[in-house]
């Protein structure tokens, strides 16, 4: 491995150990006998089979959702922001880069994921299992991110929201534009991965120098 996804597989690793201080949720850091980093994450997401659980990039907070007519009504909604909609490029930009494989791509209906996920994967298909709602245990959602996904159609990628993963997957909550990756179990899910919106790039720069020493 080399010194910058070293750097980088010791960074995730040391960021996600906070989760440990709560003792009464389960933890949505990576399970001790899944986990993947540095060029072991990348080579794994290359052949498919795993779900990209991705928390909407950056919003603008000055409007919330709470006027809303439907799903359709942006103008009444939280919105991405400028900040958001160029992490979300680049985002894809690097799991292009990366040459992961895309296959379906999902978003909430709210019209700041399923903008994040058109940004970042070039569609998006609306699924009311990722929404977030009050008083949803989101059962159809957690029966979603454990549903395998076939190695040869790519990696599922979803583009939600940071309350409903939390709620089954527990803390520490998602950051905006951070992704969780899950492994099926075939009944359950493992998270196995988690990638903040800057190491996407370090990914990117390390596997250039990796190939290149190839």
């Amino acid at each position: 491995m080399s010194h910058s996804l070293a750097r980088l597989a010791i960074g995730i690793t040391l960021g996600l150990a906070t989760s440990a201080v709560w003792s009464n949720e389960p933890g949505s850091a990576p399970d001790p006998a899944h986990a993947l980093n540095g060029s072991g994450l990348v080579d794994a997401l290359r052949k498919g089979g795993y779900t990209l659980y991705f928390r909407h990039t950056s919003t603008d907070f000055s409007k919330l959702d709470g006027a809303m007519k439907n799903y359709s009504d942006c103008a009444n909604q939280r919105m991405l922001a400028d900040k958001g909609r160029d992490e979300a490029r680049r985002i894809g930009g690097a799991i292009k880069a990366l040459k992961i494989p895309v296959g379906d791509a999902l978003a909430s209906p709210y019209c700041r994921t399923m903008e994040t996920a058109t940004l970042m994967f070039g569609r998006a298909t609306g699924a009311n299992e990722i929404r977030e709602e009050a008083g949803n245990n989101y059962a159809a959602l957690k029966q979603l991110l454990s549903k395998p996904v076939a190695a040869n159609t790519g990696n599922r990628m979803i583009a939600g929201h940071g309350t409903p993963f939390r709620a089954i997957a527990g803390p520490p909550h998602l950051s905006e534009g951070e992704a969780a990756v899950l492994k099926s179990l075939g009944d359950r899910y493992v998270v196995v991965a988690r990638i903040t919106i800057g190491d996407w790039a370090t990914l990117v720069d390390a596997s250039k120098k990796v190939e290149a020493r190839r």
